[in-house]
């Protein structure tokens, strides 16, 4: 049976004390064994990446002095997401048993070869799986360039609202940068004055590995083709890593913070499923089942398929709109719903007093 896509750029205080469907369900996934882990399929995924990493090294290696090279830092931007990808799982304790495991992976693969701050993914992802589209609660609706709520594209000044003004059209072309932009941020939290778990071995991670990455680039190729390398490399991670996670939640249903939704209508409402079979749960890290993965945040991949029958099953008996679409559709909403949050900017270089009145 075909299930509806939910109503669009919908900010809703759901009914409190709903009852909620969720404790069946996850007795009927506990009981298919589907919150079992699938250590054959990480290790071989593991094993997979790293000979893939070493692929590309041998290749950089031979080519030389080559504007070829450009295809190595291509497939090295495709490489590193994937490991952040079985980075996200780890964090998520799907891969051991051991919670210490789990985190010992995750911070290898995050901080030692993505080069991402594993603290400060781990404390902005929990709160956003424990608010998922809830303003002034979800982290992931914090203004970075681009606004994701009315309320902050209304507070945009100078050429932060000028951006945010067209952010619709700007937002797949502003990916490009997200790369570098995930790199600073887990340096400036590493050296930063916060909370940091395990600083000094985060440091040492970030610092060893940027040198391990980018020492061999400039010491191997002349100076032009080591950066036209180094960018290639960081546009192809950061829309590879943007363009996976925008389709998960953007233009779905948002919550205010004073609203109680169940835990099982909150998680659902709020995100989106992607269809497309392996392939498409290949391409996005697993990510192309968000539903499942809120509801069920410790469970492997290759369980998501399974769970997601009787999730749209359960949301059926609930009265629950569960959103599965297309990936071009989905980004079709999302350039919508942006485009929508992006008119409430300010207009740059009009006269104050002719904005206020709504002169256009």
């Amino acid at each position: 049976m075909s299930l509806e896509a939910a109503p669009r750029f919908r900010t809703t205080t759901p009914r409190t004390g709903a009852p909620s469907g969720f404790g069946p369900l996850l007795a009927q996934v506990k009981d298919a064994g589907l919150l079992r882990r699938a250590q054959v399929f990480y290790i071989s995924l593991l094993t997979t990446l790293v000979l893939a990493l070493g692929g590309a090294i041998a290749g950089f290696v031979l080519l030389g002095d080559s504007w070829f090279q450009l295809l190595i830092a291509a497939a090295l931007g495709v490489i590193f997401t994937q490991f952040a990808f079985l980075g996200h799982e780890a964090s998520h304790r799907q891969v051991f048993s051991s919670n210490k495991a789990n985190d010992a992976l995750g911070r290898a693969l995050a901080s030692g070869v993505v080069g991402l701050s594993y603290s400060w993914w781990m404390n902005k992802h929990t709160r956003h799986h424990g608010n998922p589209n809830v303003v002034g609660k979800d982290p992931d609706l914090d203004i970075d360039t681009v606004s994701f709520v009315d309320a902050d594209a209304r507070s945009a000044r100078g050429a932060r609202a000028l951006i945010t003004r067209h952010q619709g059209k700007l937002f797949f072309p502003l990916l490009a940068f997200e790369g570098i932009n995930l790199h600073v941020k887990s340096f400036i939290h590493a050296f930063g004055k916060g909370k940091v778990d395990n600083r000094t071995m985060e440091i040492i991670l970030l610092v060893t590995r940027m040198a391990v990455v980018l020492i061999p680039i400039f010491l191997v190729l002349p100076l032009g083709m080591a950066f036209a390398f180094v960018g290639v490399q960081l546009v192809v991670f950061g829309a590879y890593m943007g363009l996976s996670f925008a389709p998960n939640h953007i233009g779905m249903t948002m919550f205010t913070v004073d609203a109680k939704p169940d835990f099982l209508r909150k998680q659902i409402l709020s995100s989106r499923n992607i269809r497309g079979g392996w392939g498409m749960t290949i391409l996005m890290g697993g990510l192309n089942f968000q539903i499942e993965h809120h509801l069920f945040p410790s469970m492997a991949r290759p369980h998501l398929f399974a769970a997601r029958r009787m999730v749209r099953d359960a949301s059926l008996r609930e009265g629950i709109v569960y959103t599965e679409t297309t990936l071009v559709e989905a980004y079709r909403v999302v350039i919508n719903y942006m485009k929508t949050v992006g008119h409430s900017a300010p207009r740059v270089f009009e006269c104050p007093v002719v904005y206020q009145y709504g002169r256009i």
